[in-house]
């Protein structure tokens, strides 16, 4: 699947299903709570904080998924409702990074083999 054809698709269910989209500010408030539920989830499988019992059958990799694609989901929404071409901005997006960055991170003493995470 490209981007461009997930775009297709996203759009193609909320206009059946889905009936419409919602407002791109309600789907920006969408975006921040998948957001923040990624990062709760992540926050729990690889860094310190651990799960609550009852949130035990979260750490897999499944769970991991499904919020990062809920997190893609509504960014295609909000790239469909406001004319964003994702695969062109992302191609204009490693463009800029490779002409900006191309010494940065070689040359970052934190990013090196040798350093300790």
């Amino acid at each position: 699947m490209t981007l461009k054809s997930a775009q297709a698709q996203v759009d193609q269910w909320i206009t059946t299903v889905g009936v419409r989209y919602f407002n791109e500010l309600t789907n920006l408030g969408i975006l921040m709570e998948e957001v923040g539920e990624l990062s709760r989830l992540m926050v729990r499988q690889f860094g310190e904080q651990s799960f609550k019992q009852k949130e035990a059958h979260l750490n897999n990799k499944e769970a991991l998924s499904d919020e990062l694609a809920d997190v893609l989901w509504v960014l295609l929404c909000l790239a469909n409702q406001t004319g964003v071409d994702l695969t062109l901005a992302l191609q204009k997006n490693f463009a800029k990074k490779s002409s900006r960055d191309q010494d940065r991170h070689k040359n970052n003493p934190a990013l090196s083999l040798d350093a300790k995470s």
